[in-house]
């Protein structure tokens, strides 16, 4: 009898939680609605880590300190000949920069690397390629000491600005302490913060009008997403929120002749996992900043995409699957803010 009470109340048991479980599904079931659709590509503006969003202006910078840092950004008694100015490789009229593979420094030396543009930088996680300044304030020192950019000391620079009078006030009246080395890299860094490009046709898109872009530049979005491209380029920058391998899925730098800039965060950190890793640039204004890639060895968007499919995504891209990928990339230029004359 003991045995089949027990029997009788374990069936009883498992009827009931069935029944229970059963009454929850129904439950769930017709409580929860229908999923809505996107409406891609529209709806799909979102990465699981950063989504892409609309570039926006940084605010709270100091007007006087932002014109002061224009200023400078200009001025060539930066560098160590009195020849080479922020501008000379960071030409804001031209996308912020030169258009060479390699910037020509004072005394006519040639850099290593590829110079990236200044625009929207003050939103990447770190400055340089191999992500070696955490700051703009830090990554202004670099071209100042560098021999083969500015060749100079900011001690020096300091000296030889403060034989300006109308420079020397104009400081002392944005500064408390007036004309340092300090507040020198602090002003050239809220000029930087102020160089955001805003209201790109993209960002229009973003925002709800989705006659912002053509049917080619809809899909070479579509294509974009579908093959990748966006695990690295993402956020509001398209980039410059991460580091990545060079060469993922492909050995890039298999036969080449390397430089210690193709070392990239390696040359950083010393660790072998970092050899080839370099910052993901920004997509932001990309149509403007020829060359590409760290080596300035692409010489158009077309090379770069290709270039990029094979050894980062593991593809070999149609021709039209290249021409609808560029289209979208130009209309990811925005309108630079208004600059001194």
């Amino acid at each position: 009898m003991k045995v089949a009470g027990h029997t009788f109340s374990v069936a009883f048991c498992v009827i009931l939680l069935t029944g229970i479980l059963a009454w929850l599904f129904l439950h769930g079931h017709e409580a929860q609605e229908p999923p809505q659709p996107l409406s891609p590509p529209l709806g799909l503006q979102g990465d699981v880590f950063q989504p892409i969003l609309p570039l926006t202006p940084i605010t709270g910078l100091d007007p006087g300190r932002v014109a002061l840092g224009e200023q400078l950004f200009h001025d060539a008694r930066l560098s160590g000949d009195g020849t080479i100015s922020c501008a000379s490789c960071h030409n804001l009229k031209a996308g912020g920069v030169d258009g060479q593979r390699f910037s020509t420094g004072i005394g006519g030396a040639l850099g290593g690397i590829n110079a990236p543009t200044v625009f929207n930088s003050a939103y990447q996680l770190a400055q340089f390629w191999d992500g070696r300044a955490e700051t703009l304030e830090e990554q202004a020192i670099g071209p100042i000491h560098n021999p083969v950019e500015m060749g100079a000391t900011l001690a020096q620079v300091v000296e030889r600005l403060g034989a300006d009078a109308d420079l020397v006030a104009r400081f002392k009246r944005l500064y408390a302490d007036g004309l340092t080395a300090t507040n020198l890299l602090d002003a050239i860094a809220s000029f930087e913060r102020s160089l955001i490009t805003v209201d790109s046709r993209f960002d229009r898109y973003l925002a709800g009008d989705p006659k912002a872009l053509s049917e080619l530049e809809i899909d070479g979005y579509r294509r974009f997403r579908e093959f990748g491209c966006a695990s690295c380029h993402q956020g509001m920058l398209l980039g410059g929120n991460m580091f990545q391998k060079f060469g993922v899925l492909g050995d890039y730098f298999a036969g080449r002749a390397t430089t210690p800039s193709d070392l990239g965060r390696y040359n950083v950190t010393g660790r072998e996992e970092d050899r080839h890793v370099f910052k993901v640039p920004s997509l932001r204004n990309v149509a403007l900043t020829a060359p590409y890639f760290h080596d300035g060895s692409a010489e158009t968007l077309e090379q770069a995409v290709t270039v990029m499919a094979r050894y980062q995504l593991g593809r070999d891209l149609s021709l039209a699957d290249i021409q609808a990928i560029v289209a979208f990339l130009h209309t990811l230029s925005g309108a630079a803010p208004p600059l001194e004359p």
